[in-house]
């Protein structure tokens, strides 16, 4: 495995502090640390008790059969059977490896000497033997490196390189056309999902009901952790939501047996494969895992709520209603989508069936009576909420989109600009989709050399509507800009600003870290695409879209 990029999450305007805050050691940071790590901590200290325990008991086991046998002991207990000859014993050979304790009064001396007495100031102003101190200027500069303008928008990207894994914060200046990593935030496992948080978690000297800029990230691990995006260098997650986060019950479980592989009500045992925030209960967090439940957190108390099991394998997608907002759409591996309001935890929820494995789902922003489902054979689905029922093999879809010809791993709905819909898939295309009355035709297709897509997604405000962050499995996020291509100015034209005469124009701009404005292909076969439109399904009947 070289370098991927396997989930992508926007960062409202507003929300990230101007100046974010260096990471501070302290003492109570210390305890806090001491606290979340103690599991694993114990976790390591029982499993190297019982390897000493087993090898302790190997050993005396063999030297035993040795004595049965008559035979001399190995390396593990034959010294202690050796006669020592008495002109020997005075020179105590036995102890010749063991330290000697420091004799008299005198200091020991180390390879750099007595640095115990050599005296340290937190800053070379306090040092009265330099005379050269540091100029403001460098601070300033340090200041300033590390601002983030009103204007700019973050973009959060779930990283793998080689063997290690991390979360990169970019920050994307629209005006500028410029994206940079301002920091990033090692992870102990491979992220498979992020999710930003606009409520703070775990704040030391912060009201839990204030506005924040956290995001939470589910790995392989059965964790889900919480980290402050306003806080740089960070050693350790705000908090972990799960078996990690709860060392002290645990500690006590732990005693009895190790800990448990099957399905509770508490905590994940299988990689957590999804996440939704809820933005009207702000203090609600949902997590999907392949252990076939799904959990619904309170951030308030970093505890599990409630605990659900209606899916009968992976639930790998989730997506919050818009309007009513304690109700949660969930994707399955069971071939199913599932409609569940969490207040009624015993009923069970309505369901829509699908051909194949679930990849996404995302409720209609424009609409909240349907919602997308989209599937591993590359098939987006298009179902009424209204029309679903206990019953999946009962469902019928308004229409349904052969939108690739693999799995659609990715998809997205502008918030702001109603019909346009973004697709992305392991056949390493990008495809946008203008969705009318009539159904969906096909906009515009690209390459954009990034791999495999795993991760398509809109900006979150109207000033950056047109602009597409774009990641997979090469490793690198490129965002871009929809409204520069000719097939979305024709489909959209009176949502597009209308450019200035001989204004300079780049046909898809494409913005990368390293500033790679390409085109993926010229505009003759873009009208190519344009012209065979999609292969569309509607009512169960087949046909084609044509411009």
């Amino acid at each position: 495995m070289a370098s991927m990029i396997t989930s992508t999450a926007w960062v409202p305007r507003g929300f990230a502090a101007p100046f974010p805050t260096k990471y501070q050691f302290d003492e109570e940071e210390f305890e806090r640390i001491a606290n979340l790590a103690k599991l694993q901590l114990d976790d390591a200290k029982e499993d190297l008790e019982e390897a000493q325990e087993n090898e302790e008991k190997q050993a005396k086991s063999l030297k035993e059969e040795d004595k049965k046998e008559n035979k001399p002991s190995g390396d593990d207990g034959g010294a202690s059977d050796i006669e020592i000859d008495d002109d020997l014993k005075e020179y105590d050979l036995e102890h010749y490896d063991d330290d000697d304790e420091p004799q008299g009064e005198g200091q020991s001396m180390g390879m750099f000497g007595n640095v115990k007495s050599l005296a340290y100031y937190e800053s070379n102003k306090d040092d009265p033997y330099i005379t050269l101190k540091d100029e403001a200027e460098d601070e300033d500069e340090d200041r300033e490196d590390l601002q983030i303008l009103a204007t700019d928008n973050l973009l959060l990207a779930a990283k793998v390189e080689d063997e290690l894994a991390h979360l990169e914060v970019y920050v994307y200046e629209d005006s500028a056309d410029n994206l940079y990593v301002h920091h990033d935030i090692m992870l102990p496992a491979i992220p498979l999902c992020v999710e930003w948080l606009d409520t703070p978690v775990s704040k030391p000297g912060v009201d839990k009901d204030s506005v924040g800029n956290f995001v939470a990230i589910g790995t392989f691990d059965p964790d889900i952790e919480i980290w402050d995006l306003d806080t740089i260098d960070c050693m350790y997650p705000n908090a972990i939501l799960g078996q990690g986060g709860n060392a002290e019950e645990d500690k006590k479980k732990k005693k009895k047996k190790k800990k448990s592989k099957k399905a509770n009500d508490e905590y994940h045992v299988d990689a957590v494969l999804a996440l939704a925030a809820n933005r009207k209960h702000r203090n609600l967090l949902a997590s999907a895992s392949a252990d076939k439940t799904v959990k619904l957190w309170d951030l308030h108390t970093t505890k599990c709520a409630k605990s659900y099991s209606y899916h009968t394998d992976k639930v790998c997608a989730l997506a919050w209603h818009s309007v009513e907002s304690t109700v949660l759409l969930s994707g399955s591996y069971d071939r199913t989508a599932a409609i569940a309001d969490m207040r009624a935890p015993g009923e069970q929820p309505l369901r829509v069936g699908v051909e194949s494995d679930v990849e996404n789902v995302r409720w209609d922003p424009h609409d909240p009576n349907f919602f997308y489902v989209s599937t591993e054979r590359g098939i987006i689905h298009y179902f009424d909420a209204r029309n679903a029922s206990k019953d999946p093999a009962a469902s019928k879809t308004v229409w349904k989109l052969q939108a690739h010809d693999e799995s659609v791993s990715s998809f997205d709905l502008n918030p702001i600009i109603p019909g346009f819909m973004a697709t992305g898939s392991t056949d390493r295309t990008v495809k946008l989709w203008n969705i009318s009355a009539q159904g969906p035709s096909l906009v515009v297709s690209r390459d954009f050399d990034v791999g495999k897509v795993f991760s398509t997604s809109f900006g979150p405000d109207k000033e950056v509507a047109f602009r597409l962050a774009v990641a997979g499995s090469k490793g690198t996020v490129s965002v871009w800009d929809t409204s520069t291509n000719a097939g979305v100015r024709k489909a959209f034209g009176q949502r597009v600003p209308t450019k200035a005469e001989g204004e300079g124009e780049v046909e898809d701009r494409l913005v990368g870290v390293d500033d790679d404005d390409s085109s993926s292909s010229d505009e003759e076969e873009e009208e190519d695409e344009d012209e065979d439109g999609a292969a569309l399904s509607h009512d169960g009947e087949s046909m084609d879209e044509d411009e």
